[in-house]
């Protein structure tokens, strides 16, 4: 009977052992998933993919340096990029700002050429 006693707490310790173990790599890759800058590269596709919804594109490009960016009160880290494609027979530019985090567009203008 005593060793049947022991045999289950030794298995609850062993479940409750595990679950945490599983409990905190789950909370420690969301962490540093959370924490993670996105590639330039990455950035420049998704935004690229969103133009290549309206037309064709002639040229895009994005710098590889972070900078610091600050909107109000946010602070936070942005890739400077732009995007060259023909509207109306004439290249028209878009520069624009990504939060490197996210990915999204922070700021965008048109220049045209």
């Amino acid at each position: 009977m005593y060793e049947k006693e022991q045999l289950n707490n030794f298995k609850g310790g062993i479940a409750i052992g595990i679950g945490i173990g599983l409990l905190s790599g789950v909370a420690s890759t969301l962490l540093i998933k959370n924490k993670q800058n996105l590639s330039a590269d990455v950035i420049l596709q998704r935004i690229k993919k969103a133009f290549l919804k309206e037309g064709p594109i002639e040229g895009s490009w994005i710098s590889f340096e972070k900078q610091p960016v600050r909107k109000f009160a946010v602070r936070t880290e942005g890739y400077n990029g732009g995007i060259t494609r023909l509207e109306d027979n004439r290249l028209v530019t878009y520069e624009f700002l990504a939060d490197a985090k996210t990915g999204s567009v922070l700021d965008i203008n048109r220049i045209s050429v």
